[in-house]
């Protein structure tokens, strides 16, 4: 923890301007809000380093080496070793340093309510003093390395959940919006000229999609499910899969199409793909562990059974590849968030943003001939601030998750047990995240009157 709060210092001089002067040099033609947005992102990343580093094998050997700080660790003649290490590192670390990103970000959703301009004081707080916000996002983490275990992980287990529950669906709008922008440029780039190219590269990246989605589909068969076992797993690939196949059906149908023209299979076999992923996920969570093989075990074809009897409580495997992939994936979506700028009027709604309504000014160039971050909200905000920091509190829930594979701490046995909740908790988020996907095919169609371009 000790070089880690060396670096969280060395950072900290980066942090003592406005939101104009920060990343000027790398994005100097950026906007206010897009720059506020990037380094509050960077908060959330550094929060989740912290808890990585933390979370690594044998870190807490490592910290009882240090003199006179662990616990029960190398002492100094004279001095007490005060720090338990068996509490900032782990999976107790991880749920510290997440609470308090969550709390940092609960705090500026409730002082941002109903900010409308960046003319609002409380906009000012929201652009600049970063010095004093990251002493506070370091106090609140601070705090939270105190608070005593009692029923503290088990609550917060709960509450991580439900937040994530929610972000996997933020996630999901997040990726719409990504595939109907990426969908709707590369056709207007085929309308200007070279069609040939730009169509055959949608068609290379939806049959890419589909065919990841279908492989993955037969590994699970394989590798997940037993001739008379699994049922849940059977379901759940077998449902999710007629599930993928009606949605990309009706993104084709012509009246959809004329409807709405921007659909397609481009945006479906994102979907496809991500539901895939979800349903990975969530069986990854079963502690069955004859229907849950280890990623290890299938490389080395050593049988679960031998390696992890059921019956014992499952211990993190802090590295294993849904995890990675759950990072990569958020990493994606929260820096897409900060730099979105979506012509999609339902995204739009359901993200409570505004893209277009903010000023557009040219460059400032000040004294010193630097050109500096324009300030594009000074009629109107381009994003709903208070949203904003409510998307990055579920997104710090997210990641609690996510480090720990989504498992509930037993602090009496010091190990992490695999959940059912946990299991209909993902499963249900790719239900409710293809009804969504659904919506947004359906509702032009179904409201012709409303606009939804």
């Amino acid at each position: 923890m000790f070089f880690v709060i060396i670096l969280l210092g060395e950072l900290a001089s980066c942090l003592c301007g406005s939101a104009p002067c920060l990343l000027c040099g790398c994005c100097p033609s950026s906007n206010n809000s897009t720059v506020t947005r990037l380094v509050f992102s960077f908060f959330l990343l550094l929060g989740t380093l912290v808890s990585v580093i933390m979370i690594l094998p044998g870190m807490e050997t490592q910290l009882r080496k240090i003199p006179g700080f662990c616990q029960g660790g190398t002492t100094i003649p004279g001095i007490e070793n005060h720090v338990n290490c068996d509490v900032i590192v782990g999976y107790k670390s991880v749920y510290r340093m997440c609470f308090a990103m969550a709390c940092f970000f609960f705090l500026f959703s409730a002082i941002m309510i109903r900010v409308k301009s960046s003319k609002d004081p409380r906009a000012a707080f929201q652009n600049g003093f970063w010095f004093f916000k990251f002493l506070i996002l370091v106090g609140i983490t601070v705090g939270a390395f105190f608070i005593p275990d009692g029923t503290f992980h088990d609550v917060w287990f709960y509450f991580g959940i439900v937040g994530s529950f929610m972000f996997i669906l933020i996630q999901l709008i997040l990726l719409i919006d990504f595939a109907h922008s990426w969908n709707e440029v590369w056709m207007r780039n085929a309308e200007e000229g070279n069609s040939k190219c730009w169509f055959s590269g949608l068609l290379f990246f939806t049959i890419l999609h589909y065919a990841l989605a279908f492989a993955a589909i037969v590994l699970f068969y394989l590798y997940y499910t037993k001739p008379d076992n699994c049922a849940e797993h059977k379901f759940f690939i077998s449902f999710n899969l007629i599930l993928c196949v009606i949605v990309s059906v009706v993104s084709i149908l012509p009246k959809v199409q004329d409807a709405s023209p921007q659909s397609g299979l481009l945006q479906s076999s994102i979907i496809t793909l991500y539901t895939m992923y979800v349903t990975w996920s969530a069986m990854t969570n079963n502690p069955n562990r004859e229907c849950n093989p280890s990623l290890l075990s299938l490389v080395s074809n050593i049988s679960t059974t031998e390696a992890m009897p059921t019956s014992s409580p499952g211990m993190v495997q802090w590295w294993d590849a849904q995890g990675i992939v759950g990072l990569v994936i958020f990493l994606f979506c929260t820096f897409y968030a900060s730099i979105r700028s979506s012509s999609n009027a339902q995204v739009n709604r359901l993200m409570q943003t505004e893209e277009g309504k903010g000023t557009v000014g040219g460059e400032e160039v000040g004294e010193d001939g630097l050109r500096r971050v324009v300030d594009n909200e000074e009629d109107g905000v381009t994003y709903n601030y208070s949203f904003f920091h409510f998307h990055l509190l579920l997104a710090s829930l997210y990641i609690m998750m996510t480090l720990t594979n989504w498992y509930k701490p037993d602090t009496t046995t010091q190990a992490m047990q695999s959940t059912m909740p946990a299991v209909w908790v993902k499963i249900s988020s790719s239900w409710l995240s293809l009804g969504l996907y659904l919506w947004t095919l359906v509702a032009p169609l179904m409201f012709p009157n409303r606009d939804f371009n």
